[in-house]
């Protein structure tokens, strides 16, 4: 990550922008990177009815702990994107991705448990198609307790990131999201979340990791993606 590069990070709903990469993200930002959120859910009437949560505060006190320069947040309905068209959900992903024209883009995998993450993943890979030049990588990340439950498992990482110097930024980020946090041995608990990151990264000889599916990598002119 020596160059600088605008960087997106696709999300179904508050707190899976974290889950996903947020060590990964808070290495971006160290190394001087831009990198935005797009969060497409509104990640609360499913779950909490009209129960005010603040949602959005939350979202940004997250932000501000990996130095993310701006969530957008589209504020589709939670759980249902099923009932929308899927260009209802591709258009603004376009118009997000034309605006801020990212190096690289990180995204659910579309095998996990969640319909709203497998439904965003389609509509990614058309908003990301090779026509738009500028995006040299498209990476699906490892969300807790969605990728791993899904049925049949497909998802197979080739990328390890080590995030040893970032795993307490990533649960410092996820903490902010209080309502969404489990009680261990849940995946979605802190400690969870570190073993996880820890049991990722003995894989390949590093402390904590986070780990992708490469989707597309772009080679022009000698250079490599992210």
């Amino acid at each position: 990550m020596s160059e600088s590069r605008r960087v997106l990070v696709v999300a179904a709903h508050p707190d899976d922008e974290i889950l996903g990469c947020g060590g990964t993200v808070a290495l971006h930002t160290i190394a001087g990177d831009r990198v935005w959120s797009l969060i497409a859910c509104e990640g609360e009437s499913m779950r909490y009815g009209d129960e005010p949560t603040h949602q959005d505060q939350h979202t940004e006190r997250a932000r501000d702990v990996l130095g993310v320069e701006r969530v957008i947040a589209l504020g589709l309905p939670d759980q249902r994107l099923d009932t929308l068209s899927l260009v209802e959900i591709i258009t603004p992903l376009e118009e997000a991705i034309d605006e801020l024209r990212p190096h690289v883009v990180y995204c659910h995998h579309g095998g996990d448990i969640n319909r709203d993450h497998q439904l965003l993943f389609e509509a990614l890979l058309v908003a990301t198609r090779p026509n738009r030049d500028h995006i040299e990588t498209v990476l699906a990340f490892d969300t807790a307790s969605s990728t791993e439950w899904g049925y049949p498992r497909t998802f197979v990482p080739d990328t390890w990131v080590d995030i040893a110097s970032t795993l307490e930024t990533k649960l410092d980020a996820m903490a902010q999201y209080e309502r969404e946090l489990r009680d261990f041995p849940h995946p979605r608990s802190l400690r969870g979340l570190r073993s996880k990151a820890e049991a990722w990264g003995t894989q390949a000889c590093m402390e904590a990791a986070e780990v992708f599916m490469t989707v597309r990598r772009v080679s022009r002119n000698g250079e490599t993606g992210a």
